[in-house]
Formats: structure tokens, sequence, C-alpha cells
């Protein structure tokens, strides 16, 4: 028996079947059986014959099934859900934050119905009550509360009057404007909308969703319901598409009921063991030392993988009894360790957490975020590597339920202002025909709008557009140049490509460098021979580079920065005072200073004056330095001990004279500062 080309033999993975569709496969089962299907079942019975065989053997088994979604009584005020409380609070500490906005552009083409058009907007926030929804307080607990229904303004900026060269320009700013305002969430207005008019049958159109109202597959849903609602409305038609059976605010109803007791304390012990003893922090080599308070400045990088690896890609997967994402969150997370140097590491990656057919036609924040562990001790071949990220996601898609804000808060990780808790890297790949615009009379072309934003430390988003995957690198400035994250991805495209040339190299042996730049690497930057006249004294050169490049930067720590000028200016100072009291050529001078450019200036000025110097490590216990002072060098003792104002009271001053700089590196003790001409 086949059915459009599909038979009872055929592989749900092979014929293209991934994790979302293996939810929305299992969601299709309760309905048809009331059978709870996890997912671990469906991909150890991936084809019609033997799926039929487990529903059957699960129909007895007494899985404990969640109570069916339905619409509740409107007689007041609704919760939020986890999810939802969450942002809610987020917007309470930090109030006028844009983090959460999710923004939409495209560029129409040809002749829109602008009346048409706003009254298609106008309808999508009539159908779905959370965009409409405002955000309030009963008794110090948020709560949703659902505002009749007004038509949806659609303010209409005409640009067209400006010069050519102008307009995108204008257009460009007034969206970095949209962006950066925030939404009033106590106002029940969480969908901004706005069209730009660029010219005869040349449109912007840009839309705006709080987080809190909508998810990524809220924009699909949104869109899809647009198209249809434009085309009808367009051609005077009424609406065709059928009222949402439930709301969202039904859904957080159900949410809070079903995730207590036994089904809640089942998703949590899952959790608890999957990630007991996970480390606080992914510690990726930045270019700046992480900030006590997280900044959320980010930027964004394109990403594209070639037809060739995503066809590879593809094939590891059904070779391996995997899927797709999981070879690439393999991949990522091979890479991650291979550049933090750490065996264990969480990497977050959302589900649009849509395992009930009636959640499926909605807008809202249904999305959950799962924190999938890997562990990578004993060094695995990438093939056992990948098993265990397979068999980490499986557990992870079974108990996605639990909310994210819910773990971590019954997980309760050390909480820090200068790292998200359980995971700092993200992970998404999603379909890219997921929801596309279409419009009667009208090309229509997505835009990439950077918010200038980044929630994580890393964030990599990829579309499956069928031959190829594509998306982008969204970075905190906080931590990373530019140029940084393009060789981390550099990196994965070349680990990439090894593994699926060997899958069974172990994960340390994976390929990160391609020829060239291993060339460049290994061989190029160490070609460091160079010819030195060995005669010339180190303070010489000092002098010659102090003549020739008098403000250029010599040393520099902490904050502390010194010339060539004004090196050597401190560096002669110390040799003229230590000459004037007494040093003799080849005289051994202790010097016990903490590391800075100032100690660099005392080093020198010991060779200046013609002495030698010993350096000694102020952290040492007094009797070490007794003896190192005794005996410094071939049983000549240490006569003259040069250091800081602070530590000359602590160190052994027995036979040794003891001279100080003050602060600033110049020559001083306990008549006051000698002034010595340089």
């Amino acid at each position: 028996l086949r059915v459009d080309g599909v038979g009872i033999p055929d592989d749900f993975f092979a014929l293209g079947g991934h994790s979302l569709l293996a939810t929305q496969l299992a969601s299709r089962v309760r309905e048809a059986s009331w059978v709870e299907l996890p997912l671990r079942r469906l991909f150890e019975a991936p084809t019609v014959a033997a799926l039929a065989r487990v529903v059957e053997e699960l129909a007895g088994g007494g899985r404990t099934q969640a109570p069916p979604l339905r619409p509740v009584p409107r007689a007041g005020d609704l919760p939020l859900s986890f999810a939802q409380e969450r942002l809610w609070f987020l917007d309470r500490f930090e109030p006028g934050g844009t983090l959460y906005n999710m923004p939409a552009a495209a560029r129409l083409a040809g002749t829109l119905d602008v009346s048409a058009f706003a009254a298609a907007l106008g309808e999508i926030v009539r159908r779905h009550e959370v965009l409409r929804t405002a955000y309030a307080e009963a008794g110090a607990v948020p709560v949703q509360r659902v505002l009749p229904w007004e038509p949806l303004a659609l303010p209409v900026i005409d640009l067209a009057g400006l010069p050519d060269e102008a307009r995108e320009g204008a257009a460009r700013d007034l969206v970095k404007e949209e962006g950066a305002r925030p939404f009033d969430l106590a106002s029940g207005r969480v969908l901004r909308a706005s069209l730009l008019k660029l010219g005869e049958g040349e449109f912007r159109v840009y839309l705006t969703f709080h987080h809190i109202a909508a998810d990524g597959w809220s924009i699909g849903v949104f869109l899809r319901e647009l198209s249809a609602l434009y085309e009808a409305f367009a051609a005077g038609r009424p609406s065709p598409l059928p009222e949402p059976g439930v709301q969202y605010g039904d859904f957080a109803v159900w949410q809070r009921e079903w995730l207590r007791g036994e089904a809640l304390d089942g998703q949590i012990s899952w959790w608890r063991e999957a990630l007991a003893g996970l480390p606080e922090v992914l510690d990726l080599p930045a270019d700046r030392p992480r900030p006590a308070v997280r900044s959320s400045r980010g930027a964004h990088l394109p990403v594209a993988f070639d037809r060739e690896t995503a066809a590879g890609i593809r094939a590891l997967a059904r070779r391996e009894g995997a899927t797709p994402f999981m070879v690439i969150l393999a991949s990522f997370q091979a890479l991650l360790s291979r550049l933090s140097g750490q065996e264990d590491l969480a990497v977050g990656s959302p589900v649009a957490n849509r395992n009930r057919m009636e959640t499926e036609p909605l807008i809202g924040l249904f999305v959950n975020t799962l924190a999938l562990r890997a562990r990578l001790d004993g060094d695995p071949g990438f093939r056992d590597f990948l098993a265990r990220v397979r068999e980490m996601s499986l557990g992870a898609y079974t108990y996605q339920d639990l909310p994210f804000e819910k773990l971590v808060e019954e997980l309760a990780p050390a909480r820090s202002t200068g790292h998200t808790p359980l995971f700092q890297v993200m992970l998404a790949l999603q379909d890219a025909r997921a929801g596309e615009l279409r419009l009667p009379g009208l090309s229509v072309e997505p835009l990439d709008v950077d918010t200038g934003t980044a929630r994580f430390d890393l964030t990599v988003s990829l579309e499956d557009c069928g031959d190829r995957l594509e998306g982008f690198a969204e970075y905190s400035l906080g931590l990373f140049d530019a140029a940084t994250v393009e060789r981390f991805l550099a990196c994965w495209r070349v680990l990439l490509a090894g593994l699926l040339a060997e899958t069974g190299r172990r994960t340390s042996d994976l390929p990160l460098l391609d020829a060239a730049q291993e060339r460049q690497v290994l061989h190029d930057w160490n070609r460091t021979a160079a010819a030195y006249d060995r005669e010339i004294p180190v303070y010489q050169l000092v002098e010659r580079w102090a003549r020739e490049t008098p403000e250029a930067l010599a040393v520099a720590s902490a904050g502390e920065r010194l010339t060539w000028r004004e090196f050597q200016e401190r560096a002669n100072g110390i040799a003229r005072w230590l000459l004037a009291n007494g040093l003799e050529p080849e005289t051994r001078v202790g010097v016990v200073m903490e590391r800075s450019p100032r100690m660099i200036a005392a080093l020198l000025g010991v060779l200046s004056a013609g002495g030698a110097y010993v350096p000694l490590d102020p952290a040492h216990p007094r009797e070490r330095l007794e003896q190192q002072l005794a005996d410094a060098w071939a049983g000549a003792p240490v006569r003259l001990l040069l250091t800081q104002e602070r530590l000359a009271e602590s160190l052994p001053a027995d036979g040794v004279r003891v001279l100080r700089l003050d602060a600033d590196g110049t020559p001083g003790g306990a008549g006051g500062p000698v002034s010595v001409p340089v």
C-alpha cells in the first residue's frame, strides 16, 4: 500500500523527517489513538508498520497523559505562561529594554491595496487574543487581560518625494528608530506595523512583535494568515479562515494545571540528572574579558553551508539514525570544545513546543529552550560522539514540556549578571519554508533586520533551504570582534568537511584550519629569523628607539602606559640614582617589585648603571628572600635592594641597602624623593 508515493516499509527519516515533524506526528497519534508516543520510540520504529506495533503496545501501557487543551471561561484575568512570566519580570527589572523586540520586514513591489492590507492585519489581531492582551498586576501577581478588539493602526509614511539617493537612507533610519522603541506591556499593544512608500509601486512593510506575544513559529502563522486574508479582502470576499478553537490564554491555564505534581516531578527529575555537575560557564577565546554585567549589544554575520555540505550532513544523519540537526549540533559542540578546551559543555536550542495539534495554528509564546549537554570525555570518535548527542537530544525532546524558566528555578544554578544560566551559546535550525508572505499582484522580498542586540554570547541560527543551509551568527560585542567570530565559523566549516570525509576520526583530530591557514600559522607566522647586532647592549637599543620613535608605545600593563621617551627617562633616572648611591660595576641589585612598567624600567636602569639585576618575587616568604639575597650569584651577595614603598617594610634589610621607588616609578625614600637629572 502506498499513499502519495509513500509506502508502509518506507523510513520516516529517510523521507526527510526531522524532530519537528516527529513532534507533529506524535501529536497526531495522540489525537487519533489517545496514546502518548515518546519521540525515542519513533526513532526506534521509523516505518508505518513498526510504528503501528509500537502504538498498539503503548495503548495498554498506562503512560501518564496530559489533559486535553480546551477553552476556559473569560470571566476575569488569566495567568501568564511560564515563559511569559519570565519576560514580564525582565521587563519590570529593566523597563524600556528592546532585547525582546522581534522585527520582520519585507520589500513589496507592485500594486498594493493599502486598505485591504490594513484590514488583514486588523483581522489577525482580532483572531488572536494574545495580540491584544495587556499584562497587568493583580495582587502582586502578573496576569493576562484580554482587551476588546480595535482596528490596527497602519501608519503610511510617504518617502516618494525625497531624492532617489536619500530614500533608502531615510527608510533605514526609520527602521532603526522603530527597532529602538520599547513596548509598554501594560497597554496591550504588543504588535506594531508601519508601511513606507518609496515610489510608485514600491513599498516597505515593517512589523515588530514583542516576544511575550509571539515566537518564530508565530511569525509563520502570521504571514500565512496575512496572505490568505489580503487575497480575500482585496477581492471583496470575507475571511476564509476558520476561527481558532482555543487561544493562547487557554494554553497558559492548561500549562499551569498540568505541570504540577507527578507530571512536573518526572520532568524535573530527568533534567536534574541530565545536567548534574554541568560547568557554570563556557569560556570561548574572546577579545575582551567577560564584563561583570552582560552587555546586550550585538551584531550579525552571515553563515552559509554549500550544497555539498548540506547533502553530506543529511547522508550522515540517515546512516547513523539521527537527524540533520543532531549532526549539525554534534559538529558545533565539537567545535566549541576544541575552541574552549572544555570536554563538558551545554548548548541551548529552541524547540517549537507545539506538540499538541490545537497549538499549531496559534500565535503566541510557545517556544521552549533546551539545554543540550555534550560530553567529550575519553576523546570519542565523531560517530560515537554523535550517538551521545542523539541520546541526549531524544531525552530532551521527551521532556521538552518543562519550561526553561521552571528548569532554572528548580536547578538554581549560581546566578551571575555576567552570563546567562546553564548555557551561553545557542544553536537553532529552522525550515525556511515554514512561513512565506504571498500577496497577489505583488512580488515580496524578505529583508534582514539587525536589531543590534544579542541575547547570548553567541547564537547561530540556520535555515534549511532545501539544497543548502543559510543563516546568521549573532554575537555579543561585549566579548567578540567580528573577525574572531568569522574565524570561529571558518573553523566550523573546515571541521564539518573533515568529519564528513572521515566520520570515525576522534573529535580531537578533526581539522580546524584549511591548508592555507595551517601553512600561515605553522610556517609563515613562525618565520621570525632576523639579524641582530649581538654586541649592542639592550639599554643602547632602547636609547635608539627612544630617539627614533619617542612617542610610540613601549610598555603597557593594567592601564599604565609608557612611551619610549618616558621609558628611557625613567630607566636613566633610576640608573643615575643607583650610581649616586654607591653602585659599582657588576654589583648585584635585587629588584623586588610587582609586575608593572615601572618594574621593567627598574631592570633596565640597573643594566644602564652597569649592575646586574636579581629578580625577586615579593610573594615569596621572607625566609626565601633572605636566602636569595645572601647567595644570589656564585657566592656574591646582594648589597642593594630596589623595591616599592609599600613593600619595603616586609623585606629583610640586614646587610642590604634598601632603595625605594615611589608609586610613579621615581626614586624616593625616607628622606623624600631624590631628584636626579636624566
